[in-house]
């Protein structure tokens, strides 16, 4: 930890990927920058634990391969995304259903992103797996679908944030689908992508996250959600981020720890969550948060050999998505094991029930699965009620700054985006020439 005379320009506080986005902006830029964080490590909820060679996310997020961030920002070049089988599967009336798969449209929409995230991870032989049968709706049904969401894979986003802003429940009846396709295939994928059960959000979120599923594959980061964060932090100059420091005020021109006293400098970014961020600046707005937990499985053999997102349609319980994480990234579990990662859309439930359902999903019994870890976060995802600013101001004043997934979509991408905004709005007030850097996308899908 430096010295209190010690200066650095700009001091973040908060080691996730927004505050670590923008600490590569402002370094690239030549600004002396300093990042602190009160945990152990970076990343802040994007965390993975390590149990007997299996690698736990704490709050498996799903990404994209689609997702402008990960390809945009210096760093993350080198990252290794797992794409899941193009589609999801469906199970819905004790059956699994290949929906959403649109391989022929993604190519004809350009889809560059998921080439190169396929091209760069290793080949790993997958079995195959039967086709599932008795498609969900009819085939022009399907047909419908895969024509709505290329349709959505080329619509420019200004297009799709002039639509009328509705919840997002409301807004899909007016899409011209079919019950059973909304049902069985919309309405599941969104509450997966967005954590929430209801689609109380804002239909303009929904849009963003249903057109970075179109242009791209879901996908995981290898070797586990701390992988991210990681490649961020290593970019950074030597000594940029210290660990274990607790920041108990903040100002526009100084940081007060709990270790080390005073810290002075020209501007102050809050990167925290957005709670943590009220607690340091009383008056900022603390939104509903979507609770989620994540329960890992340890299994003798896969029960789905296919590395899928697995969506249960019916909910017949509390499971809202699960997938063999072993198939879809190899490095989760230790050889000759398996790991079945399911996230409920809510509080821990009752382990009867859990397994119940999960054996109804995978169609086997699940007697002898262990439980390696139930991790569980009531704060995870901040809710984005209609109406909802995608994007919340990130200068509060000249020199006193704040980013994170609070300020724009909360998803890895909005805080992504959200500290190359910041970092953009604190090189402008510092009169600091901006490294070269693509064009800015009018707001984080």
């Amino acid at each position: 930890m430096p010295e209190p005379a010690q200066h650095a320009d700009v001091v973040i506080v908060g080691a996730g990927v927004a505050g670590l986005l923008a600490a590569h902006r402002l370094t690239r830029a030549g600004v002396p920058t300093l990042v602190l964080e009160a945990g152990p490590c970076v990343g802040g909820r994007m965390s993975t634990e390590k149990v007997d060679g299996f690698r736990l996310d704490r709050i498996g997020r799903l990404l994209c391969t689609s997702y402008p961030e990960l390809r945009r920002t210096p760093g993350l070049d080198t990252l290794v995304l797992r794409p899941f089988s193009p589609g999801v599967l469906v199970h819905s009336d004790g059956r699994r259903h290949r929906a959403g798969e649109l391989p022929a449209a993604r190519r004809a929409m350009g889809a560059l992103t998921t080439a190169r995230a396929l091209a760069s991870a290793p080949r790993v032989p997958r079995p195959r797996s039967p086709r599932p049968t008795a498609p969900l709706g009819s085939p022009l049904d399907h047909a419908r679908l895969a024509r709505s969401l290329a349709r959505l894979a080329g619509t420019p986003v200004p297009r799709l944030l002039a639509r009328p802003e509705l919840p997002a429940a409301d807004a899909l009846m007016g899409r011209g689908l079919p019950a059973r396709t909304l049902d069985g295939f919309v309405r599941p994928l969104l509450s997966a992508l967005l954590c929430d059960p209801d689609l109380t959000s804002s239909s303009r979120c929904a849009d963003l996250a249903l057109l970075a599923y179109a242009r791209g594959r879901l996908c995981v980061p290898e070797g586990g959600a701390d992988a991210l964060p990681e490649l961020l932090a290593a970019g950074l100059p030597p000594g940029t981020v210290r660990t274990g420091v607790r920041v108990r005020a903040i100002s526009a021109n100084s940081v007060t720890t709990e270790e080390h006293g005073e810290l002075r400098c020209r501007a102050t970014l809050l990167a925290t969550g957005a709670r943590a961020a009220a607690g340091l600046l009383p008056g900022l707005r603390v939104p509903d948060f979507h609770p989620v937990t994540v329960v890992h499985h340890a299994v003798p053999e896969p029960p789905l050999t296919d590395p899928a997102l697995l969506l249960d349609a019916d909910r017949l319980g509390p499971v809202a998505y699960s997938a063999v994480l072993s198939q879809v990234d190899p490095t989760r579990a230790p050889a000759g094991r398996a790991l079945v990662s399911s996230t409920v859309l809510g509080p821990p439930p009752p382990e009867r029930e859990l397994r119940a359902q999960l054996a109804a999903l995978y169609g086997t019994s699940t007697s002898d699965w262990e439980t390696l870890a139930v991790h569980h976060d009531p704060e995870a995802v901040p809710a984005m009620p209609a109406p909802h600013d995608l994007r919340r101001p990130v200068r509060l004043l000249h020199g006193l700054y704040v980013c994170g997934d609070h300020r724009g979509t909360s998803t890895v991408q909005g805080a992504l985006h959200s500290g190359r905004r910041a970092a953009h709005a604190i090189l402008t007030d510092l009169g600091v020439r901006r490294a070269p850097t693509a064009g800015m996308v009018p707001a984080a899908a």
